[in-house]
């Protein structure tokens, strides 16, 4: 065993990946990834310390926002950018640390948790202390398995929470709780009990998160509303986006105006076409392709470059034909890329590299043709509300099934295409995340004028349909969001879906099913905890799962 991770659904195994990630991460990059993480959980301690004297950075809060995010599924490749932000965390908790000890808060011989007085500076020092501080260095299982849910959950609250920031929005009391948690997983005093309130308390900041950066999206760029967005294509040069940061889109499609070069998205940047600030571009040509998996066949035929903004990465083969015309930016990285710098406070990132690249390519290469509708989130929908809940109260919509999350690579996901052609025509399906490709194109109709898939948008969209929900128990005069007709079949794949979870099961959310697989991080005790608990169960075969769900 020279590595060892199970944060995403394509676990070998079902339960980890031990010599290179199902994902594509090579075993000295997951080892240096986790100790990113032990470096963040040592910063973590040092900032509850200072706490209790009121001495506080917030220098390392973004820090560690960011040094999270490049820990997630799928955002960067790049062992040289891990290993820069190690160096750069354990700068930050060498100073603090200092700091602490010159103010007295703490002594330099202290019973604090290795993680928060260990250092180096050297890579071979780094890869011998890597390969001791992973996951499995929690021996208790159960524990370990809790510890892991709430880390997993941060890196999706860290995700959301640096969108945000990048608009300018942030919420210290999101950070804190993240130096909070992250300092607790070190903890093992901690009961059982103590670790699952944890959990359920990162529910609740996800739920910040997610309201936070559903302001800071729509105070910038206006509520999303219903559209219909051209999958073919023009004959322009062109650049594809794909990710989830709107900034750096609106960074682009702000340079590349008046340039001859289109704008099209991939994967999850199709929402944006939904907000009515992108509009006003001509050059936002469309969506190009479907979710992140099937990249490596679509960028061959794009022809020109793609920017990767977040998470969503597939390394290409060796003998791809698109290698060199990848670029990177924010939290994603990918080695032998181009990666573009940071904006400078007030500026735009500087995307003329890119732009210059896309000029001299051919234009995309047609692989569908058609339009297809999106721009439900909660403001559009709650606008429609009258019609929604006339037709509920007519018996034409008899459920709503929440088909929100992630799509992959695994055959076993065609179950989620399948669940969709065979609802009743009755049904409607409120989705977010790019699970929306295994059925948005699908001809699934319509109930009086109300398209039977609702997209209210990107993963963290989801914030979208709980407010939907809420408003739908309200109009309805219901006490328990339990009571509505809702069900709720989620697909996973990486953290942010697991923030996701953590979020629904905060508001009380009960009878959440999972698939294709439960997460392997889930102990069978765990497990136990969260079917006794909130309902959670996984899928079977569609006609038993319709035959449960629908009852």
């Amino acid at each position: 065993m020279s590595m060892f991770c199970f944060q995403c659904q394509e676990a070998a195994k079902g339960t980890g990946c031990t010599i290179k990630g199902v994902c594509g991460k090579s075993d000295d990059l997951s080892n240096m990834m986790d100790l990113l993480i032990y470096v963040v959980k040592g910063l973590s301690v040092l900032t509850q310390e200072g706490e209790k004297k009121g001495i506080t950075d917030e220098k390392i809060g973004h820090f560690i926002m960011r040094a999270m995010f490049s820990t997630i599924t799928n955002a960067n490749y790049d062992k040289d950018a891990i290993i820069e932000r190690v160096h750069e965390g354990l700068e930050l908790k060498r100073n603090f640390r200092a700091r602490l000890i010159s103010e007295g808060v703490i002594q330099e011989k202290n019973n604090l948790h290795d993680c928060a007085n260990w250092d180096a500076k050297t890579i071979e020092e780094f890869e011998g202390k890597n390969i001791l501080i992973g996951v499995l260095s929690t021996e208790n299982e159960d524990v370990r398995s809790l510890r892991e849910l709430v880390i997993y959950g941060i890196k999706g609250i860290a995700a959301y929470t640096e969108h945000a920031y990048n608009l300018g929005h942030e919420n210290k009391e999101i950070f804190q709780f993240i130096q909070k948690a992250m300092a607790s997983v070190t903890d093992n005093t901690l009961s059982a009990d103590d670790l699952v309130a944890l959990v359920m308390e990162t529910g609740k900041f996800g739920v910040d998160a997610m309201a936070l950066l559903d302001g800071a999206n729509t105070g910038r760029y206006g509520n999303p509303e219903i559209t219909e967005v051209n999958i073919g294509v023009r004959k322009n040069p062109a650049i594809l986006i794909s990710g989830h940061d709107l900034r750096d889109l609106e960074d682009l499609l702000e340079q590349t105006k008046g340039t001859g070069v289109d704008v099209y998205t991939h994967s999850e940047m199709l929402p944006a076409h939904y907000y009515p600030f992108f509009k006003k571009y001509d050059n936002f040509a469309g969506n190009y392709g479907n979710a992140w998996h099937r990249q490596r066949d679509e960028f061959a035929t794009f022809n020109g470059p793609i920017l990767f903004t977040t998470n969503c990465i597939v390394p290409p083969l060796k003998d791809a034909t698109y290698t060199e015309k990848i670029y990177t930016t924010g939290s994603s990285g990918l080695g032998g890329s181009k990666h573009i710098p940071e904006r400078q406070k007030g500026g735009m990132k500087d995307f003329s590299e890119i732009i210059e690249h896309a000029k001299k390519c051919a234009p995309p290469k047609e692989i569908e043709t058609g339009k297809i509708v999106g721009g439900f989130a909660h403001n559009q929908v709650i606008t429609l509300a009258d019609k929604v809940l006339g037709e509920v109260k007519a018996g034409n919509i008899k459920n709503f099934v929440v088909m929100a999350g992630c799509d992959a690579r695994m055959a076993s996901r065609s179950y989620y295409t399948e669940f969709a052609q065979k609802l009743p025509t009755d049904s409607v399906i409120l989705t977010a995340g790019c699970a929306k490709y295994r059925y948005n194109k699908l001809p699934l109709g319509d109930i009086n004028g109300i398209p039977r898939v609702l997209d209210a948008g990107q993963c963290n969209d989801s914030y979208s349909l709980v407010v939907i929900a809420l408003k739908l128990k309200e109009a309805l005069g219901l006490d328990n969001i339990n009571d509505l007709p809702i069900v709720y079949n989620i697909a996973w794949y990486e953290q942010k879906a697991v923030i996701v979870l953590l979020a629904l099961l905060y508001l009380g959310v009960k009878d959440i099913h999972l698939g294709p697989t439960l997460p392997a991080f889930l102990s069978p005790n765990v497990v136990s905890v969260l079917v006794e608990k909130f309902g959670i169960g996984g899928i079977s075969t569609v006609e038993e799962d319709l035959a449960t769900f629908l009852n």
